[in-house]
C-alpha cells in the first residue's frame, strides 16, 4: 500500500509540474534599431513562471555544425524586469543568466545581439538584411526546452519580407510559433527584401528566398530543384513536410549549407548560375541539404537528439550523416539527369582519389573523424591533412563501397537505398536515433551477408579502399596513374608575402620538405640562390597561395635532385637542402567496360537507378 501511495504521489507531483509548465507562456520580439551596426534587439517575455529566480540559457553550438561557438559572447545589455520592476540579474555560467524574479508572474528580458559573421550557421545583420540563426539569437528557460514559444519579427523600416520554416500565427503579421525550443532552434529566419518564389514537388510547397541578387533563372530553378526533390523523396517513400524553405545567400563568392528540419540555408556565388560548373554545383548543394531532411534530421545517430545545447554531443556516425549525404548528392544529380554515366562514375572515382591522396586517411578512421569533429573537423591546423581525414570524404567512400557490396551480394535486388529507407522507418517507429550496431545490423539484414570485416577495415580501420574490386562489381574499370608523372614535388606550399618571400603554410607528411625539416611559418628567401622575386618574375599567379612546384627553379628539376633553400626562421637565417621526390598522389580514371557480364550490368543498373 505504501508503494502504491508513493507512486500515486509521484504521478500527482509530475502532473502538477506539467500543468504548471503548460501555463507558462514564452514570447519573443525581435527588432532592428541599428542594423547598420549589426545588432538585433531581442525582447523575451515569460509569464506564468512564479519562482524565486529564473535561469535563461543560450545554446553554445548549433546542430549540424559540430563546434562550440560560444554564441553568448555576442550578447550585450542583458536586463530584466519582473512584475514591472527592474530586478537583479547575475551571470552564473558562460551562457546562463539568473533573473531574481521573486515569484513574479511576468518577466520581461531585453538584450542585444551583435551579428556580423557571414556563414550559414551564424547570425548576420547589416543594412540590407538580417539572417537570424536561432541558436545565436534566442534563449530558453532552464529545464523548459520542450515549452512552446512565439516569435514576432519587426523588420527594419526599409525591409518588407520574412522567410522561415516556422509556422505562422494566424492573423498576426510576421509572427510565428514553435512547439518547443528544438523546433525554434532549428528554424532560421531571413528578414529583408529577398526575392521569393515557390514551386510544388512531392506534394510539398517549397519556398525559395534569394538574398544578394544573382544571374539565376527562377523558372529553370523551379523545374530543376523540383526534380531533385522528387528523386530524394522516391528513395524514402514519403516526404515528412507540408512546406519547406530554402534560404539562399548569394555572395561574390559563396558556398556551404546547413540543414534544418523543414528548411535549409545555402551559400552560393551570385553570378555563377549561368555556368555549367556553378549551376550544377548549386543543384548538388540543394541535393545534399535536402537529403538531410531524412539523413540526420530524422534518420539520425542516437547521440544527435534530444540535444544538449550546453555541451558537445559526441557520435561516431557522422560518416553516415554527412559522408553518405555527400555520396547521395552525386546519385541524385545523376538520377535527375544532370550528370551522365561517365560524369557520375568519375566523380565518385575522384572522391576515392581524394581520400587515397590524403595522408591523414592512413592515421584516422571514419568513426574517429566523426567523434573528433568537435576538436579537429571545424578547427583544422597546418598539420590536419597529415593526421586526420574528413568524415565527409571518408564517409562518401564508405557509402560507395557499401552500396556496391550490397547490390552485388543481392544480385541487383537491393541497394544502400533500402538500408536508408529501412533505418528512417525504424527511427520513426522507435522515436529515437540509431546506434552504430543497429546500422550495421540493418546493412547485414538487407544484404544477407556479414559486414564485420568491412566495418573493421573502413569504419573503424584505416585500410585503403579496394576500389578496383568494388567498381568491378558494376563493370567499371579503374586505371591509376601518378598525378604528375615524372615531375618532382617538394611537399611544401606557402603564401607570397609583401616583401617578396614565401611564408610556408603547409608541409605534407613524408614529403621531401617534411624529411628535410622545412617548417610551417619558415620564410623562404631564395631557392638555389635564386630569390623568390626573381623566380616569380615571369609567372602570373591567380592568388598569393602557391605550391613550390609553381616556381620554374623547382619544376625544371628532376626526381632525386637536391634543392637548396635559404630561409628565415624566427628572424634567424639558415639553409636547408632537400632531395626532391616523386609525387605520391595518384589520379583515378574510371571507364565502363563494354564487355561487362550480365551480372555486372545488373549491378550497374541498380547502382545508377537507371
Amino acid at each position: 500500500m505504501f508503494i502504491k501511495k508513493s507512486i500515486l504521489s509521484l504521478v500527482l507531483l509530475l502532473t502538477s509540474i506539467m500543468a504548471a509548465e503548460a501555463q507558462v507562456k514564452i514570447a519573443f520580439e525581435v527588432s532592428f534599431k541599428e542594423p547598420q551596426a549589426h545588432y538585433a534587439e531581442v525582447q523575451m517575455n515569460i509569464s506564468g513562471l512564479a519562482k524565486d529566480y529564473v535561469d535563461v540559457k543560450m545554446p553554445v553550438w548549433t546542430p549540424g555544425s559540430y563546434l562550440i561557438r560560444e554564441f553568448e559572447k555576442s550578447v550585450e545589455e542583458f536586463k530584466a524586469t519582473a512584475g514591472g520592476k527592474q530586478v537583479k540579474v547575475e551571470k552564473v555560467r558562460k551562457n546562463t543568466w539568473r533573473i531574481f524574479s521573486a515569484k513574479a508572474a511576468n518577466i520581461k528580458i531585453n538584450y542585444r545581439v551583435y551579428a556580423f559573421e557571414i556563414s550559414v550557421r551564424t547570425p548576420f545583420i547589416d543594412d540590407s538584411h538580417a539572417f537570424l540563426s536561432p541558436t545565436g539569437i534566442f534563449m530558453h528557460p532552464d529545464g523548459m526546452i520542450k515549452s512552446p514559444s512565439t516569435v514576432k519579427i519587426i523588420p527594419f523600416n526599409t525591409w518588407s519580407k520574412v522567410s522561415t520554416g516556422l509556422e505562422p500565427v494566424a492573423g498576426e503579421q510576421f509572427t510565428y510559433k514553435a512547439t518547443d525550443f528544438d523546433i525554434l532552434y532549428d528554424s532560421p529566419i531571413e528578414v529583408g527584401n529577398q526575392d521569393v518564389f515557390e514551386f510544388m514537388a512531392a506534394g510539398v510547397r517549397h519556398e525559395v528566398a534569394m538574398f544578394g541578387g544573382g544571374n539565376y533563372d527562377k523558372e529553370k530553378l523551379k523545374v530543376d530543384m523540383a526534380k531533385i526533390v522528387e528523386e530524394i523523396t522516391a528513395v524514402y517513400g514519403e516526404n515528412p513536410n507540408k512546406h519547406y524553405t530554402f534560404i539562399v545567400h548569394n555572395f561574390l563568392r559563396g558556398g556551404g549549407g546547413l540543414e534544418h528540419l523543414n528548411s535549409t540555408t545555402l551559400g552560393a556565388t551570385r553570378n555563377a548560375y549561368n555556368t555549367e560548373t556553378g549551376y550544377k554545383g548549386f543543384l548538388a548543394l540543394v541535393a545534399h541539404e535536402y537529403h538531410h531532411l531524412w539523413n540526420v534530421k530524422r534518420l539520425r545517430p542516437v547521440a544527435l537528439g534530444p540535444f544538449d545545447y550546453d555541451n558537445e554531443n559526441y557520435t561516431t556516425n557522422l560518416w553516415v550523416a554527412e559522408g553518405f549525404t555527400s555520396y547521395y548528392e552525386n546519385k541524385y544529380m545523376h538520377r535527375a539527369g544532370f550528370n551522365d554515366d561517365a560524369t557520375f562514375i568519375n566523380d565518385l572515382a575522384g572522391a576515392i582519389g581524394t581520400v587515397t591522396n590524403t595522408p591523414g586517411a592512413k592515421y584516422q578512421s571514419a568513426a574517429s573523424s566523426s567523434y573528433d569533429a568537435w576538436i579537429i573537423g571545424y578547427r583544422p591546423n597546418e598539420n590536419s591533412k597529415n593526421n586526420s581525414i574528413s568524415y565527409y570524404s571518408k564517409g562518401e567512400v564508405i557509402g560507395i563501397l557499401m552500396d556496391l557490396e550490397i547490390i552485388n551480394a543481392t544480385k541487383g535486388a537491393k541497394s544502400l537505398d533500402d538500408v536508408m529507407k529501412a533505418m528512417y522507418l525504424q527511427c520513426k517507429t522507435l522515436k529515437r536515433g540509431y546506434t552504430d550496431a543497429e546500422f550495421k545490423a540493418m546493412v547485414e539484414k538487407i544484404s544477407g551477408i556479414s559486414f564485420t570485416n568491412f566495418w573493421a577495415k573502413y569504419v573503424n580501420g584505416v585500410d585503403d579502399a579496394e576500389y578496383v574490386k568494388y567498381f568491378g562489381y558494376a563493370g567499371i574499370d579503374v586505371a591509376t596513374e601518378n598525378a604528375t608523372p615524372g615531375k618532382p614535388v617538394s611537399g611544401a606550399s606557402g603564401q607570397l608575402t609583401n616583401n617578396g618571400t614565401i611564408s610556408v603554410s603547409s608541409i605534407t607528411r613524408n614529403s621531401a620538405a617534411w624529411i628535410a625539416g622545412l617548417n610551417v611559418n619558415d620564410e623562404i628567401i631564395s631557392l638555389d640562390d635564386v630569390t623568390v622575386s626573381d623566380a616569380l618574375a615571369n609567372i602570373r599567379l591567380r592568388s598569393p597561395m602557391l605550391s613550390l612546384e609553381t616556381l620554374p627553379v623547382v619544376s625544371k628539376k628532376s626526381i632525386g635532385d637536391v634543392l637548396k633553400f635559404k630561409i628565415k626562421r624566427d628572424g634567424i637565417e639558415k639553409e636547408i637542402s632537400l632531395t626532391l621526390k616523386e609525387n605520391p598522389s595518384v589520379r583515378l580514371k574510371a571507364t565502363i567496360n563494354a564487355n561487362a557480364t550480365p551480372a555486372q550490368k545488373a549491378v550497374f543498373k541498380k547502382w545508377t537507378g537507371k
